[in-house]
């Protein structure tokens, strides 16, 4: 079936229309003057080449815009294809038809006829723009070297196929087709090229889409070469492997099975959590399956290793002698009563139920006071292994909870590692410093700690690297801190907090005489007969050379003296009984460090002694008053607190108050100015509890009546005179007791505290106890 017909366009122009059978074409197409198979199955199009092998062999072929599409309409064709002659037709057993197919020029689709049985098209030739005899050469050569290039990397293109392009160099058309037909250009692409009728522009496109495929090709035999050499370092690996292990079964050494029968029967003789178990075994399976000298291999083995070592369920079973425990608190440590006492009530407790979740208890103090040293006497008491981890510094989350095994090097976290070390799941875990710890980018370790330290909830701890539950609610938790300030609430919550003070005089030089005499004579060499400490001594040591709460300093200068008495022994070879007093303090400590607070010589005006509480214990606060002429200022110095300068501003008002009352002339403050001022300005003070010190002061030099120098006051004042309590009433009787002082004034309301000063200290000092600051004058003022 073949029709031609002549037909005007839409400019006038006499056009050539063609009828021809149509053969629609998936995922390909064909160039003019280029010869390809095509195979044909759908029975329209095996009728159109029936069609055109009974007229002229003639056929039009183009190609369908979407290859599913098993019966194609005018919109699922491209509306230029090829005019192509039949050259060979071969019926196939499957049924299809093998047409040898041969193009011939480009015509572009008029209109879709459905004849029977098979479809036909109307089309026109498509007219071709030549390329100007200038420009022919150099676009064929641009784009012959650039295809050339192509070739040699792809290797594709036979040298044949060179020779041939030599005869098409005057058909510049023919020329670009014949290259296009050669590359592996995507249809899309094709179709662009075919449907491009300026030969010019034909030749830049056919340029563009060349280096594109180039660049492609290149990358993709990189890409290839990478996985090549990976490929073959894996597969050198895996082939060495299997010759070490072949070699090591001939040798008889073969590590395999025997190892892996080793971790089997350590599994199973391992106590572990169900959990645990069955992680374990799921982990052993996997580990035989690997190659021993992957790396993989290595963290499985590392992980299975420390859910093997773990302590389960081992426990200490130490019996608990509640007397023996106690004698062991009190042989190591002299005073702490309360936290001593709140152990023995653990320990009480835990005999009678026979099992208790381990408490969490906090203690907070200054350094040196014994926090450390305390937790450790209370595993020696209960019979349970000590473990200690310090916190000060840790920033990172990881250090509590561990890493995931994801990460290279990863280990579990502190308390885990802790527990490997000390062997048993009940231990006294000391958690030092745990106020020093701080928080980054890494995350916040004591969000991390709030699970180990709840009771509800450590019995469930899972920590990262283990990935299973651990059970911590047998451990007893003791942290230490030095400032409860520092600690987060939440944490602060979970803990039970037991405040240990400062170690008072009294109990300082208890703690020399019974505890670091002997320690320090034991570690110097020496021993009793060498060197022995006045009574005189030691408070010289106590008071003149240390001011601290806790001993370190003060068994540091102990051992000073001790090393200069041991070397003098080694120099003279001679062993000889050193009775050590104040002079020799001076001698082998140099001169005192700190000035001892004395009482003045004799009663003043204006100088009234008051008590004041540091971290280092109690201590006498000298506060002077003078008044001069002015305008009614009152002046405050001695590099005092806001809260106490506020202190002053009070007491001055309550003395205006009740000027005429005292005595005083009631418009004294219009020419006269008070200056109040509190020694040793180089050290920082605040509080309020010097309120009625200050007032005594200042109303004994506007009276002009002296202080009794023997009384000492300490107490909080109100602007309608009221005495309130302080607190560290303790400490400040001691300092009093210990400086000559014969009589205290306090408030009423801090009578309950005298129960924990020592009798003997009670029965040396008159306590006055006092509610109105008109007390405190009656009983201060001589």
């Amino acid at each position: 079936m073949i029709k031609i017909s002549k037909f005007f366009n839409q400019d006038g122009n006499q056009k050539m229309k063609k009828t021809l059978p149509l053969v629609p074409l998936r995922d390909m197409v064909l160039f003019p003057h280029m010869t390809t198979s095509v195979f044909v199955g759908r029975d329209k199009s095996v009728k159109a080449l029936s069609e055109a092998m009974a007229a002229d062999k003639r056929i039009f072929l183009t190609t369908q815009k979407d290859p599913e599409v098993l019966k194609p309409n005018i919109q699922d064709i491209f509306q230029v294809g090829t005019e192509a002659k039949i050259t060979q037709l071969l019926r196939l057993p499957d049924g299809t038809v093998k047409a040898l197919v041969e193009g011939s020029a480009r015509g572009k689709i008029l209109k879709l006829i459905d004849e029977e049985g098979f479809l036909a098209v109307d089309y026109e030739a498509v007219a071709e723009i030549p390329i100007i005899e200038e420009a022919s050469e150099a676009a064929m050569r641009t784009v012959f070297e650039a295809f050339q290039n192509y070739a040699n990397l792809s290797g594709v293109v036979s040298k044949s196929f060179f020779k041939g392009l030599e005869g098409l160099l005057d058909q510049t058309s023919r020329y670009a087709d014949t290259i296009a037909s050669q590359l592996p250009f995507k249809v899309g692409e094709k179709q662009e090229l075919l449907e491009c009728g300026d030969i010019e522009k034909r030749f830049f496109l056919l340029l563009k889409l060349i280096q594109k495929e180039t660049e492609v090709f290149s990358m993709s035999q990189k890409i290839k070469g990478r996985v090549k050499d990976q490929m073959e370092k894996l597969q050198k690996k895996h082939y060495l492997n299997e010759q070490m292990r072949a070699i090591k079964k001939e040798m008889g050494e073969d590590g395999g099975p025997g190892e892996f029968a080793d971790l089997e029967k350590k599994i199973k003789q391992k106590r572990m959590s169900r959990e645990a178990s069955g992680v374990v075994r799921k982990e052993l399976d996997k580990l035989k399956m690997m190659s021993p000298m992957s790396s993989e291999a290595t963290v499985v083995r590392n992980y299975i290793d420390w859910l093997i070592a773990l302590p389960w369920f081992r426990k200490n079973r130490a019996k608990i002698d509640l007397k023996k425990a106690e004698s062991i608190l009190d042989r190591d440590h002299f005073g702490l009563e309360k936290p001593k006492e709140r152990i023995l009530e653990y320990l009480a407790v835990q005999i009678l139920v026979k099992k208790i979740k381990g408490p969490i208890l906090c203690l907070v103090g200054p350094p040196g006071v014994g926090k450390t040293s305390l937790a450790r006497s209370v595993a020696s008491a209960t019979g349970r292994a000590f473990a200690r981890i310090s916190l000060g510094g840790v920033r990172d989350e990881a250090e509590i909870r561990g890493h995931r095994r994801t990460y290279v090097g990863a280990m579990p976290g502190k308390i885990i590692q802790t527990l490997k070390k000390t062997g048993y799941n009940n231990p006294v875990f000391c958690l030092d410093e745990i106020d020093k710890m701080t928080s980054d980018f890494r995350g916040d370790p004591s969000s991390a700690l709030l699970e180990a330290l709840d009771p509800e909830q450590n019995k469930n701890f899972n920590d990262h690297y283990l990935e299973v539950d651990y059970d911590l609610s047998e451990i007893l938790f003791i942290t230490t801190a030095n400032t409860l300030y520092d600690i987060p609430a939440p944490l602060r919550d979970r803990m039970e907090i037991i405040q240990i003070p400062g170690y008072t005089e009294y109990e300082k030089e208890h703690i020399a005489t019974g505890f670091l005499v002997p320690k320090q004579l034991r570690e110097t060499g020496l021993d009793d007969s060498d060197a022995v400490f006045s009574k005189k001594a030691i408070r010289s040591i106590i008071k003149q050379y240390t001011r601290e709460a806790g001993v370190r300093n003060l068994e540091r200068e102990i051992s000073s003296v001790l090393r200069k008495i041991a070397t003098q022994i080694v120099k003279t070879d001679k062993r000889t009984r050193h009775q050590i007093s104040t002079t020799m303090v001076l001698k082998y400590l140099g001169q005192p460090k700190f000035r001892d607070s004395g009482l003045e010589k004799e009663d003043k005006a204006g100088i009234v002694t008051g008590l004041a509480w540091t971290q280092a214990g109690g201590q006498l606060l000298t506060i002077e008053a003078v008044t001069m002429p002015g305008k009614g200022r009152v002046m405050v110095t001695g590099k005092l607190g806001e809260v106490m300068k506020e202190s002053s501003q009070a007491a001055v008002s309550y003395v205006r108050s009740r000027s005429k009352i005292l005595g005083i002339r009631e418009d004294f403050y219009k020419d006269t100015d008070i200056h109040i001022h509190v020694p040793e300005g180089a050290i920082p003070k605040d509080g309020p509890s010097a309120g009625i010190a200050m007032c005594t002061a200042v109303v004994s030099i506007l009276t002009d009546k002296p202080v009794s120098r023997t009384v000492a006051m300490t107490g909080e004042i109100t602007l309608r005179g009221r005495v309130l309590p302080i607190g560290g009433l303790k400490e400040k009787l001691l300092a009093a007791h210990a400086n000559g002082i014969k009589r205290v004034i306090v408030s009423v309301e801090n009578e309950k505290d005298v129960r924990e000063i020592p009798k003997s200290i009670q029965k040396q000092l008159e306590i006055v106890f006092v509610d109105d600051m008109s007390q405190v004058l009656t009983h201060a003022l001589v």
